[in-house]
C-alpha cells in the first residue's frame, strides 16, 4: 500500500521542502498540499517535487468554484512537467461559505459544475485541446493547451464522499480523496458507490486515497484533545457531518487514529481492508515534532512492508 502525508501549507516554502525531504527519507511515498487562499497548491507541489526527486506530490484539493478548467489544466501540466510525471491533481466541490464569501459568486449546482469541469478538463490534460460548451462553463482551445515533454497525463482525483459526487467521480475521474471517512464509511458506502460508477462507465477501478488524521504518541489524551479542537472546523459542513456519522463517530476527532505503533498500524490495515488503495496521514504534528517523527517512521515501515 502507498502511504503518504499531508504537509502543513502555512509554513515557509523552505520549511515545507525540508519536511518533504524528511518524509521521503522516512520512507513515505507521497506528500499532499491543501488549497486555501494562500499558497497556490500546484506550484507548491511542483517546487517540492522538483527539490525532492522520487517523491510523489499532489493537490488535495482545488475547489471547482472560482477556477476554470483551462487555468487548472495549465497549472497541473506545469507541475507534472516540473516533477517528471509525479504530480496528482485533486479537485473538490468546495463549500458554500468559502465560495460565496471569498469569491462573491453563488454556490449553485455544485455536482453539475463538477461534472462539467471534469468533462472539459480530461481532454485538456490528455490531448491539450478542448471544445466544451456546457450549461455552466465553456472551455475551448483557440491555442494549444499542452505542455512540452513526454510526461504522462495528470491523474485527476476528487474529494468526493456524497452519492452524487461519487457517481460523477467514478464516471470521469481516476479516483477519490475522502477525508474523515473511517473504514466503515469506506467499506459500506464510499468504495462500492464509486467503484460501481467506474465499472458502469467502463473505466478502471478507481484509486481510493483515504486522508486520515493520525499520530503515534504516548500521550493519547492530550493529542486527542488537540485533535478535537483542530478538527472541529470540519464539523460545520454537512458533507463531513454525514461521513463522520457513517463512520460511527459524532465528532471529527472520533475518526482520528491516535495511539502507539501497534494501534496505528492496526488502523492502517483496517483502511486497506475497507478498500483504500492509498492512505495519507494528516495532522501528524498535533503532538509535536517528536511524535511526528515517530509517526512518519512507522508509516515508512508500513509502506516498505
Amino acid at each position: 500500500m502507498t502511504i503518504g502525508v499531508a504537509l502543513h501549507h502555512q509554513d515557509p516554502i523552505d520549511t515545507v521542502v525540508d519536511l518533504a525531504r524528511e518524509a521521503h527519507r522516512a520512507g513515505l511515498r507521497s506528500a499532499w498540499f491543501g488549497q486555501t487562499f494562500s499558497y497556490d497548491s500546484p506550484m507548491l507541489a511542483a517546487i517540492v517535487g522538483r527539490d525532492v526527486p522520487g517523491l510523489q506530490v499532489g493537490t488535495a484539493a482545488i475547489p471547482v468554484f472560482g477556477r476554470h478548467p483551462l487555468i487548472v489544466a495549465g497549472q497541473a501540466q506545469t507541475a507534472q512537467a516540473a516533477t517528471a510525471g509525479r504530480y496528482h491533481l485533486g479537485l473538490a466541490l468546495g463549500t458554500k461559505h468559502l465560495t460565496e464569501t471569498g469569491f462573491g459568486i453563488p454556490y449553485e449546482r455544485p455536482v453539475a459544475r463538477l461534472r462539467e469541469f471534469l468533462t472539459a478538463l480530461r481532454p485538456l490534460l490528455e490531448t491539450g485541446s478542448a471544445d466544451f460548451h456546457g450549461e455552466l462553463l465553456t472551455a475551448t482551445t483557440p491555442l494549444p493547451a499542452s505542455v512540452p515533454g513526454d510526461q504522462p497525463p495528470v491523474p485527476v482525483l476528487v474529494a468526493a464522499m456524497g452519492p452524487q459526487a461519487l457517481r460523477v467521480s467514478g464516471q470521469l475521474a481516476d479516483g477519490i480523496l475522502p477525508l474523515l471517512a473511517g473504514p466503515r464509511a469506506l467499506a459500506d458506502h464510499i468504495v462500492p458507490a464509486v467503484t460501481a460508477a467506474a465499472e458502469a462507465a467502463g473505466r478502471p477501478a478507481p484509486r481510493i486515497v483515504a486522508f486520515v488524521p493520525g499520530v503515534v504518541t504516548a500521550d493519547v489524551e492530550a493529542v486527542r484533545q488537540a485533535a478535537t479542537e483542530t478538527l472541529s472546523f470540519y464539523e460545520r459542513f454537512p458533507s463531513y457531518q454525514r461521513v463522520i456519522e457513517l463512520s460511527g463517530g459524532t465528532r471529527a476527532a472520533d475518526i482520528a487514529v491516535i495511539g502507539d505503533e501497534d494501534a496505528v498500524a492496526a488502523e492502517v490495515r483496517r483502511y486497506r481492508e475497507a478498500g483504500a488503495t492509498e492512505v495519507v496521514f494528516t495532522a501528524t504534528d498535533l503532538g509535536g515534532d517528536a511524535d511526528r517523527r515517530r509517526t512518519w517512521k512507522l508509516l515508512g515501515e508500513l509502506a516498505a512492508g
